[in-house]
């Protein structure tokens, strides 16, 4: 689009984001005693609520690993523009490039979008179903915050709010004593994402000559004005004119400061 073709991965990532959220919660099952007697970790994969019941209602074999209850799945259901979370347009980020101290790489603010996601837990037995709540609920208060490397090249990272906003459960049983029941929660999210763009290289202003003129037929300047970065040779930044290095060989990494000069012209 507008002659520049990138791709930053952006929703790869915070797909796998949330997803990652809830990867590694564990459930314990005890005996009359309360002695744990198995623990397992509670699977999680990307796919629609519905294709997961069709597999539980159609599947003769219901002891499958890929199908045992409990589960979790997650999909991202739509996306919205939040122009309240929009910053100037004109404002860039920027990055240094090692090996050219007279570049910079350049990235305009990105575009703010809300990511709605749902999150399903499903189980066959009610205390299961409470037990993966009760590791979810109290972090979100409502939101949680994670942070997410968003732009290779840049090298940096973005704090990324993720909201709670709902829950809600059903019981999927419907039949005889036969069929299998399948209780389930809901949990709707939305995650407080941004877009960036296509980044760019952009040259360094390390100098600028300006000559003054007293009104607008003079045709001779007044004055003249220098402006330059000052470091010394020990990388020390300096206001000083005779303390600092050529200006060309100061890097935008390096400890430097303004240094103005107004000559006669």
């Amino acid at each position: 689009m507008f002659g520049q073709r990138f791709y930053n991965q952006t929703t790869r990532r915070y797909v796998a984001v949330f997803g990652t959220l809830f990867n590694d919660i564990q459930i314990g099952r005890s005996d009359n005693a309360g002695v744990e007697q198995q623990r397992m970790t509670v699977p999680i994969n990307y796919a629609p609520m519905q294709k997961l019941l069709a597999r539980l209602e159609q599947d003769p074999n219901l002891d499958q690993p890929a199908i045992t209850l409990p589960r979790m799945s997650f999909e991202m259901t739509g996306m919205t523009y939040n122009s309240s979370r929009k910053l100037p347009s004109s404002t860039r980020q920027t990055k240094s490039i090692s090996d050219n101290d007279s570049s910079l790489t350049s990235l305009f603010t990105p575009a703010p979008y809300d990511l709605e996601f749902q999150l399903n837990i499903m189980t066959k037995y009610t205390e299961d179903g409470t037990k993966i709540l009760e590791q979810i609920l109290p972090f979100f208060k409502p939101d949680v915050t994670v942070s997410v490397k968003m732009i290779d090249t840049m090298d940096f990272y973005v704090d990324i709010p993720v909201v709670l906003n709902s829950v809600t459960t059903e019981d999927q049983y419907e039949g005889d004593f036969q069929t299998r029941r399948v209780l389930m929660w809901t949990l709707n999210f939305t995650m407080k994402a941004y877009y960036f763009g296509p980044t760019s290289t952009k040259r360094v202003i390390k100098f600028t000559d300006a000559n003054i003129f007293t009104s607008t037929t003079a045709t001779t300047a007044e004055e003249q004005v220098n402006v330059q970065p000052g470091s010394t040779a020990a990388n020390v930044a300096t206001t000083k004119i005779a303390e600092t290095v050529a200006f060309s060989a100061i890097n935008v990494d390096d400890n430097w400061a303004e240094i103005v000069q107004i000559l006669d012209a």
